[in-house]
């Protein structure tokens, strides 16, 4: 199995926010068979850290929505805030079957935090909490910022919060179409007059890397399914539609920059905008991980 998109830290490494049992579980014959072409959570928790870091945020409060994911990135992110000197003001779990949120947010006010971060899926009552963070934080762009990863990266956030999404922080894996260079950006231009002119998709440019990784694993294998999964993890890609990077032992990409290990934050308005990308330094990956 190769994925284009999946960054739950867990499914490759152990640490902070994983079962003791991860990612054993995931392969109960001993041999791993799951690799992806993007960053895990650690990196996109140090990205989001430093870039609270650089709106100026000195003290945050944390929220999960205690499912895998939700806890796994937040458990990131404050490992990484922490390394960068923002205090976290609390850890908590909000409940998604709540139908309010307000005395969270009151607790939270007292705690004198200057920004929220949202771990989790905005499929998880997330409207609901954002709508109810406004009513007693005030606007995200105020005094009180909101930040939350790519399970809120949505125009679904919007619509269903409405204009308390406004000016909300989101950050997603990958970079925009535009900063895609060489191979990827070739791909890009030649991919357009299939979609009648819509948009396209930067995701679509991870799954063709996931897709010619996979085709040239097969093409190399002996035609065995264990063959097929050797050849995937001895794949180095070399100016491919991502850059340059290899599948490491775990799984994921190794040796990597650009786009692989990109992440683009967004602002909400009536849409996503992009505010801008980044790449997290080595150190506060490391630190997002716990090591």
């Amino acid at each position: 199995m190769l994925s284009p998109a999946n960054t739950f830290v867990c499914l490759t490494e152990g640490g902070p926010g994983c079962e003791d049992t991860e990612p054993d579980k995931y392969y109960p014959s001993g041999s791993r068979n799951y690799a992806r072409v993007v960053a895990h959570d650690a990196y996109q928790g140090a990205a989001v850290a430093e870039f609270a870091q650089a709106q100026g945020v000195k003290s945050i409060y944390i929220l999960n929505d205690k499912e895998a994911y939700g806890l796994g990135v937040a458990t990131n992110f404050r490992n990484a805030a922490e390394s960068l000197g923002i205090k976290v003001a609390g850890f908590a779990a909000w409940d998604p079957k709540a139908s309010s949120y307000e005395a969270l947010f009151r607790q939270i006010k007292g705690t004198g935090a200057d920004a929220v971060f949202l771990g989790g899926l905005i499929c998880e009552n997330g409207a609901q909490l954002i709508k109810d963070k406004v009513a007693v934080l005030g606007p995200n762009d105020g005094e009180v910022k909101l930040f939350g990863p790519d399970g809120f990266a949505t125009q679904q956030t919007i619509d269903e919060a409405g204009e308390a999404a406004s000016g909300m922080f989101l950050s997603v894996a990958g970079v925009p179409i535009d900063e895609f260079k060489g191979a990827g950006a070739e791909f890009a231009e030649a991919f357009k007059p299939r979609l009648g002119g819509k948009p396209i998709d930067p995701y679509a440019i991870y799954g063709a890397q996931a897709a010619q990784i996979m085709i040239d694993a097969i093409g190399r294998s002996d035609g065995t399914r264990a063959s097929v999964v050797e050849e995937m993890f001895a794949a180095t890609v070399e100016d491919g539609l991502l850059g340059t990077f290899e599948i490491n032992e775990n799984g994921d990409p190794g040796q990597a920059g650009g786009a692989v290990v990109g992440f683009t934050i967004y602002k909400a308005t009536d849409k996503l905008e992009t505010v801008e990308t980044r790449s997290p330094k080595p150190e506060n990956v490391d630190a997002a991980r716990g090591t």
